[in-house]
């Protein structure tokens, strides 16, 4: 099974060449301010996309998800698309977890205070979780910003540790982009723009 990554594509989506592949993820940030219009712009461009299955989740920017009900939410995203908030789904014998949670920054959207109020989102992770989607990145990997620092969660890289999936992926922080390996893990941040919101960096293709 190919899989393909993307992320923090903030309304730009329709300027993205997508290589071909039988999964496709998004990490979030798929609107640029999170308005029910550039929700549904996405959505209906993700919708059209030739590729069995269609995963994604929440961001920062995505307000639109925070806000509303999840009634509304469910009536407005169509049944071929799969999101993913808090939650999983099993596709061919892989266990897929995803979650729209990061560290407090500014007061966006799915903001949470770093120590036990963010980690009670991690906890929800279950044990045998092979493709773990979070749109923030785990301490220390693929979280440094143009000045050095690293800025992903402490809490869920603890649990990444004690979970093991096979791939971690996300996005935020988009100078971060890449693929890093660690023991059994393979971290992906898919940010496809870069900091200066230019639209610079591949989708990312790792087969499964």
């Amino acid at each position: 099974m190919r899989a393909v990554f993307i992320s923090d594509t903030h309304g730009k989506h329709d300027e993205l060449i997508l290589p071909e592949g039988d999964i496709l993820f998004h990490m979030g940030d798929v609107s640029n301010v999170g308005t029910e219009s550039g929700i549904i712009d996405f959505l209906n461009w993700f919708e059209k996309l030739d590729v069995q299955y269609k995963i994604f989740i929440a961001g920062n920017h995505d307000f639109f998800f925070e806000k509303e009900s999840e009634s509304i939410i469910k009536e407005l995203i169509p049944p071929s698309i799969i999101y993913l908030n808090d939650s999983g789904i099993e596709i061919n014998g892989k266990y897929i977890w995803g979650s729209p949670i990061q560290p407090w920054f500014f007061d966006w959207a799915f903001n949470r205070k770093r120590g036990e109020e963010i980690l009670e989102h991690w906890k929800l992770i279950p044990k045998n979780t092979d493709i773990l989607l979070t749109h923030g990145p785990p301490f220390g990997i693929l979280d440094q910003t143009l000045s050095g620092k690293s800025v992903g969660c402490e809490e869920l890289m603890k649990e990444v540790d004690k979970i093991k999936p096979k791939i971690h992926a996300f996005g935020h922080i988009h100078e971060a982009y890449g693929i890093q390996e660690k023991e059994e893990c393979t971290f992906v941040n898919a940010s496809v723009l870069n900091f200066n919101y230019k639209l610079v960096n591949k989708p990312i293709v790792i087969d499964i």
